[in-house]
């Protein structure tokens, strides 16, 4: 499932026994983003409910453990639903994959009052997004439109 040019450092292997143990859902990666102080965990497909836990429960805990921001987004086949998953919830109206010859560009049109939702505070959901999709799926760069 994970590509196999991600290779995982001990610290996130750690983060990811962590959140197995702590949720119960399986994680498939995680990255941990040092310059906005977060983890982010790729959580298997159907796993977000167990993941997140009754109320937040499961993602509190493990900010608590952890003292830095905790993300969890679900994980995709498609770059389209990946993008989806990570933009929740966010309501886009289109997601499209283009392809030029040197680079692959993700174009996300969103709904306009949800504009600043995909976008997030400070750029940290579009951040994750491009950070997500260029590890999974070689793409460079993700436009909201």
């Amino acid at each position: 499932m994970l590509q196999p040019k991600i290779k995982l450092t001990s610290e996130e292997m750690k983060y990811m026994a962590l959140f197995e143990s702590v949720t119960g859902a399986t994680t498939q990666d995680c990255v941990i983003d040092e310059k906005l102080d977060r983890i982010i965990f790729v959580a298997k497909q159907g796993d977000m409910g167990l993941a997140i836990g009754k109320g937040g429960k499961n993602i509190n805990n493990l900010r608590r453990m952890t003292n830095r921001q905790i993300e969890v987004v679900e994980y995709a086949e498609t770059p389209e639903q990946l993008v989806r998953n990570s933009l929740s919830p966010a309501r886009l109206k289109e997601v499209r994959v283009t392809e030029r010859p040197d680079k692959k560009i993700v174009v996300v049109e969103v709904d306009p009052k949800d504009k600043a939702i995909a976008i997030g505070k400070n750029g940290r959901t579009i951040d994750k997004t491009r950070l997500l999709v260029k590890r999974y799926f070689d793409i460079d760069h993700v436009v909201v439109s």
